[in-house]
Parts: C-alpha cells; structure tokens; sequence
C-alpha cells in the first residue's frame, strides 16, 4: 500500500513539474499573441481615423492678425485687404474672424483626433480672447438680423449717399488713420451715411469707437456680415457654398483679403453705393460720380491706363460690371496670386470690354490717376514729410494745389505708410487739416 502511494505521489510530483515546464514554456508566447493582438486592434483604429477625417471644431480664431504684414513685395495692398477663414462648419458671420485656421482647419483635411483639434481651438480662443457670443453658430434669426439691421438704418437714416467700408483686422488694430478716413467721408458728404462691415466693430467696444461721429449725428452703422444673404442670386453663392465645403483651396493669400475682394463688389451690386478702403483720404465729393472706376497707372506711351485698382469703387445697384466683375472672380478664383482676385480683377474685366467690338454699352467710366491714385504707392512717403529747403517747399506747394484742384481723393497705400509720422507742414498734414471734422485730434498736430 505504502509503495502504491509513494509512487502515486511521485506520478502526481512529476505530471505538476511537467504542468509548470508547459506553462512557463508557454507563458512568453501567450504574452506575445496578446501583444499582437493589441497592436493589431491599434493599428486598426488608426487606420479607420486616418480614412475618416475628424470634423472640424466648431470654433474659429480672433483675427489678432495685423492687416498690414502680408505680402512684403506687394506694398500697393490697401489697409481693407490686408489684413489676415474659419472652418467650414463656421457661420457666414464669423466668417472674417479666423486667420491661422484658413489653411489648415478650412479646406485641408487633418490627420488628428477631434478631441486633439478641440483641445487646440480651447487654447487658441483663450489666447485670442474669443467670447462665445463671438463664436457661436448663427440662427436663423441671426441671418434675419443682418437684413433688417441694414433696411431698418437705411429706411430711418435719409441717405444722401450710401458709402461701405469693410474693416476685417482686430479692434485693437482700427486705429487714428482708419477714423480720419471716416472722418474725411463725413467733411465732404455730411447728409451720407456709412455701412461698416465687420465682425470687430459691431460690439460695445466698437459702438464707443464710433461714438464720436454718432454724437454729431453722423450716421454710421457697424454690422457682421451675413455672407449667404450678400452673395444670394449671384454666382458667389456657389463659389462661397463650394469653398465652405472644402471643395478647392483657398491657396496660400489670406483668405480674408479675398473675401474682402468679393465682398465689395456683392455689397455694391445688392445695394449700390460707395466702397471706399480704409486708407483713403476724401478730398472732395463724390456724390456727382455713378458708375465708375479709378486707374491706378498709364502707359507712359499710349497714356490709356495700365491697371485700375479696387481700392475706391462707385456703382449702382445691379449694374452689370459688377456683375462681370463678380463673375469673373468665381470663375478665375486663385488664392495663391497677390492681386489675382482684387486690383488684376477689375483690371483684366474692364480690357476686354475696351478690346472687344461689342457694340453693348456697359455705362461706366475709367477715371485718370489723379482722381483716386493721385500719388504712386513708391512716393507716398515724400507727402509725409515737411520740406527743408526752398525747393522742396515749392514742389510742396505746387503739389497740394494740384491735389487740391484736381483729386477727389488720395489713397496713402498703408504698407508703405502706415510707420511713416506725419510732420508738420507735410502735403499729407494740410490735407488732413482740410478734411478734418475734429480738428483739435493729436493725430493732426
């Protein structure tokens, strides 16, 4: 019996080390199969995200950028189209806020998690400041907002003419030369009123801004743009529906500058009126003007202009230039060439009807130079300054009274002046000493 057992307990001994021998033997390549088995299930999901890109945040940027640093070899670029949309989830209205996003959260596709791209746009709006009144999709209502805010003003306001600006830089960056444009608007057309789009000014903030001129009774109105019912019935309807879905890229131009292109022509075909950039200097009237743009620069031979410029357009309701123009844009849109949808534009549109044998007469006018572009953007600098010598002082003098007889404005290209100070006795001074409505600012002394 006691053998029996002895030999029992031996079987049993030998089976558990044979049992411990397997499973240690085996342990390593059950470790190896799980790990395996995680890495495929990971490579897995990282091949089903990559192939379904996350949707972009609800959420755009401040526009914190500066609208004066694009493009160094293009300093001709007025203030309104300079400065540096959101994704295409974004709002019509919140359209203007975004710059660092146009490139990358607008139409490329982004190869990072939603929760990742959220957490970044968290940051990004607590770094720019964004309120979520800023940030919020519009309604409905919202839409509805923009057309009755813009026919209540105009109903109520008796215009004698109807100017648009379009500001789509930061608050902070609407400085004294963009109030003294206002300013010269209102010296030469008092019974007029202004229509400032943009989603910066239209707060409490921008309200005090304007306050000075709502004080006197001038009558000026900060809106956000609803994009959808501007460019409604035209064929930026579709150019824009195309370029939230993502459809073609907006290249490497900020987009905001060519919205801005866009916009002035669909504001003046839906309404009429005056657009005027925000480096521009008012000189005189322009109530007595329909239908016409200005030439930047003539051929030095044939003396016929070389290239018009869209820095100060003025045209009625539905007139069919713009719409040409507006055409033209949606169907030659290129964001990768400085100019290629603003001043080259109008320029390549207004050629072809001067070449071609159509008999159709469009009723618009090309003005000269002198009348808007009095000053080329390579000398706007000698305007800021005071002379210092007898000869200077005459050619000071002969040049503001020629400014004075025959300029109904002067555009001060803002890449090249925007560091340059005004000194006393400067032609840029008197002018603005003409033009002025507050009279006593520290901007003119």
């Amino acid at each position: 019996m006691e053998e029996s057992r002895r030999t029992e307990q031996v079987d049993l001994l030998q089976r558990l080390k044979k049992l411990t021998v397997s499973l240690v033997c085996c342990l390593p390549l059950s470790l190896l199969g799980l790990l395996l088995m995680l890495l495929l299930i990971y490579n897995s999901f990282s091949a089903f995200s990559l192939h379904f890109d996350p949707i972009p945040p609800k959420s755009t940027l401040s526009l914190n950028y500066n609208h004066h640093q694009v493009l160094h070899h293009h300093p001709s670029l007025s203030s309104s189209s300079r400065s540096t949309l959101t994704s295409s989830s974004k709002s019509d209205s919140s359209m203007l806020l975004a710059v660092k996003e146009t490139s990358l959260g607008f139409v490329q596709k982004q190869k990072v998690s939603p929760i990742k791209t959220e957490r970044r746009t968290r940051r990004r709006k607590r770094r720019n400041g964004l309120t979520p009144a800023m940030t919020q999709k519009p309604q409905g209502k919202s839409r509805q907002k923009f057309k009755t805010r813009i026919k209540s003003f105009l109903s109520e306001s008796s215009c004698e003419s109807l100017f648009f600006m379009i500001w789509i830089s930061s608050l902070e960056s609407f400085g004294e030369r963009e109030r003294f444009t206002i300013e010269s608007l209102f010296k030469s057309h008092p019974n007029s009123c202004l229509i400032l789009v943009s989603n910066s000014l239209d707060c409490e903030r921008g309200t005090l801004i304007l306050k000075p001129f709502t004080d006197k009774g001038l009558k000026v109105l900060a809106i956000k743009p609803d994009f959808t019912y501007i460019f409604k019935d035209t064929s930026a309807e579709k150019w824009f529906e195309r370029l939230k879905k993502g459809m073609f890229s907006p290249g490497v131009i900020p987009l905001e500058q060519n919205l801005s292109n866009i916009l002035r022509l669909a504001l003046l075909y839906k309404f009429g009126g005056i657009y005027l950039d925000t480096d521009v200097i008012i000189l005189k009237p322009l109530t007595s003007l329909h239908n016409v743009i200005g030439a930047q620069t003539v051929d030095p031979v044939t003396r016929k202009w070389s290239r018009l410029n869209n820095a100060v357009l003025i045209f009625d309701k539905n007139h069919p230039l713009l719409k040409s123009f507006i055409d033209e844009f949606s169907r030659t849109f290129n964001g990768n060439k400085w100019g290629h949808n603003g001043p080259y534009l109008v320029s390549r549109v207004v050629a072809r009807f001067n070449v071609s044998n159509s008999s159709w007469d469009m009723g618009f006018s090309v003005l000269p130079p002198s009348s808007f572009y009095p000053v080329d953007w390579t000398r706007i600098s000698g305007f800021y300054r005071a002379s210092v010598n007898g000869r200077e002082a005459n050619w000071s003098h002969k040049r503001l009274m020629h400014l004075r007889k025959h300029s109904l404005s002067v555009h001060l290209w803002n890449r090249e002046s925007k560091k340059l100070r005004i000194e006393k006795g400067s032609i840029i001074q008197k002018l603005m000493s003409d033009s002025c409505i507050f009279c006593n600012s520290s901007f003119l002394h």
